[in-house]
């Protein structure tokens, strides 16, 4: 079976020799040694200002929200996974969805302005597929109308713009590092702020509001990171780069077969970028070729997926405006097996029962 993704995972024994330290202490949450030193490791890895780990990626969203003071309505993409916007809901906000660019996927920074309004305060724009939005577009709108931005970079681990890392873009980028990303702590995540005031306001808020073991800032939550999440972490940074190099391969190989067809649209990737190659999406012709494919890769043992879909504006709970680009692109999108794993020859196999179908 050939599954979308596969979970780069560790020997067991390097993964014990890091919870060593934890056991012998007997601290496993609280932000123990684990996790500092994993935070620690990636912003110098990556160069990064701040940065702190957390449980999973969702609850950076909601922390960032409520840190920034965000209220009445934020402006966000209607293509990304359902936690970027459930996030605004969940923090009593309204989402007002800006309809993307159908190159690169994300939000068209050129309708943003559009739908502003005396009630929004700020903007959450998704680096869809680790691909950087429209940065400079969205700071200079921001700073015109006084928003604060979020970036939620889930994908984005290890992606640099102009040679700064993601994460140091908008006032907080959040990651998830859940088992499915490129890196991992099985289940995670982390927020990123270049502010030191604001980084300690989002520490407050993501350990209960403590400011000491008897001392409160304010309001919190907890969204701390266990000992035995950072311990996977620790033991999978070492081989980041050797799995981005064999993404990057593997994507590559993709491209080079798929680009054949006149039928298949592929993801535009932004300039100045040094990208992750976190997926493999691809956008069919019509649904209807997309069901033909999906159903022949089945056949095969193969399960891509149908990611982003459906367009969030189209949720329940979150219907409203209508977005032609991203309920279209939703609907023709198919995110190929890519992982660590996966070889030569099952791209091969894939593409070739793509290109008989399409």
């Amino acid at each position: 079976m050939i599954n979308v993704t596969k979970s780069f995972l560790p020997s067991q024994e390097e993964y014990q020799a890091h919870l060593k330290s934890s056991w012998d202490k007997v601290w496993v949450t609280n932000r123990g040694e684990l996790v500092k030193s994993l935070e620690n490791q990636i912003k110098s890895k990556f160069n990064i200002s701040n940065m702190i780990a957390t449980t999973n990626g969702t609850l950076p969203l909601q922390i960032a929200i409520k840190a920034l003071q965000l209220k009445g309505e934020i402006i966000t993409t209607p293509f990304s996974y359902i936690a970027t916007a459930s996030s605004i809901v969940w923090e009593g906000c309204t989402p007002v969805f800006v309809d993307i660019d159908e190159a690169t996927f994300n939000i068209d920074a050129s309708k943003i302005e559009a739908q502003i309004t005396d009630k929004t305060t700020g903007i959450i724009a998704t680096h869809v597929f680790g691909n950087p939005c429209n940065i400079t577009a969205i700071k200079n709108i921001a700073n015109k109308y006084k928003l604060k931005v979020i970036y939620d970079a889930a994908h984005a681990f290890g992606v640099s713009y102009k040679e700064q890392s993601i994460f140091e873009y908008g006032d907080v980028s959040t990651c998830s590092f859940h088992a499915t990303k490129i890196f991992h702590t099985g289940e995670g995540g982390a927020m990123f702020t270049r502010n030191k005031m604001l980084h300690d306001i989002l520490s407050y808020h993501h350990n209960f509001g403590h400011n000491g073991p008897e001392n409160f800032h304010g309001l919190g939550i907890n969204a701390k990171m266990s000992e035995f999440q950072a311990a996977m972490g620790l033991t999978i940074l070492p081989y980041f780069d050797k799995i981005f190099d064999r993404r990057q391969l593997l994507y590559n190989r993709y491209l080079s077969h798929l680009s054949k067809s006149k039928n298949l649209i592929f993801q535009k990737i932004k300039k100045h970028v040094i990208y992750n190659y976190a997926y493999m999406p691809v956008v069919f012709k019509n649904e209807k070729q997309i069901h033909m494919v999906k159903k022949a890769l089945n056949k095969a043992d193969i399960f891509p997926r149908r990611y982003f879909y459906p367009a969030l504006n189209t949720v329940n709970y979150l219907s409203g405006q209508k977005m032609p680009i991203a309920e279209s692109i939703a609907e023709r999108i198919l995110c190929l097996p890519l992982y660590y794993d996966l070889t030569e020859g099952q791209v091969d196999v894939i593409c070739e029962i793509i290109l008989k179908n399409t």
